[in-house]
């Protein structure tokens, strides 16, 4: 698989920021030259992510962040929205008269897989979510990274299966020696690593995981 292009930036705390990130969204998969529908789907997701970021109750001075990561031509994006503030969105079923509440419907009906991950300082999460234009299957796309480089929604493969990435976090060594812990979503044992420790990854999970062997 080829190296993903990726930005990164930062946006105040108001509504203009929805606009604002919708068209730096649209500028950057020009650029990368992403398929219009691909770039018409991650449009509408960024919106609501960034829409709930804004209006979340957060310190004032909390900027939201916005991260867009690009493979192909769009074949596979992944948008992540941080914010400081507290809970976890969830999903609703408005009435029909309820003017709102729908956001996180679309989200979910235009991406492959979203979640919610705690942010590595520990101050507020971050709402992510995966998008696949038809046909793509990235299932067999495999990599090697160092353990460091790894992100919270990954696929890495250990004790003979592949398991999701649901965060990372970095530790030390009794040695001195600094180490990654990179917990799974499965719940069993998280992995202790020296940061350059070559990790294989993917970017979605297998269909059917294999059993997990204990070495």
């Amino acid at each position: 698989m080829s190296e993903p292009n990726e930005v990164k930036f930062r946006l105040p705390r108001c509504h203009g920021s929805v606009p604002r990130a919708r068209a730096a969204l649209r500028a950057k998969l020009g650029e990368w030259r992403a398929g219009r529908a691909s770039a018409e789907d991650a449009e509408l997701v960024l919106s609501e992510l960034v829409t709930n970021a804004v209006r979340v109750p957060a310190p004032g001075d909390r900027l939201v962040g916005v991260r867009i990561e690009c493979r192909g031509r769009g074949e596979f994006l992944r948008l992540e929205v941080s914010d400081a503030g507290e809970g976890r969105p969830e999903v609703r079923q408005p009435g029909e008269l309820d003017k709102g509440g729908r956001g996180l419907l679309l989200v979910e009906a235009l991406a492959q897989r979203w979640g919610v991950d705690d942010r590595r300082p520990g101050i507020g999460k971050t709402v992510w979510a995966e998008l696949l234009s038809p046909a793509t299957d990235f299932t067999a796309a495999e990599t090697r990274i160092a353990a460091v480089s790894v992100r919270p929604g990954q696929c890495v493969r250990a004790w003979g299966a592949w398991h999701t990435v649901r965060a990372v976090r970095s530790e030390w060594f009794a040695s001195g020696e600094p180490a990654v812990v990179v917990v799974l979503d499965d719940g069993g044992p998280a992995l202790r690593l020296p940061v350059a420790e070559p990790l294989t990854v993917r970017t979605t999970p297998a269909a059917e995981a294999a059993p997990v062997v204990q070495s």
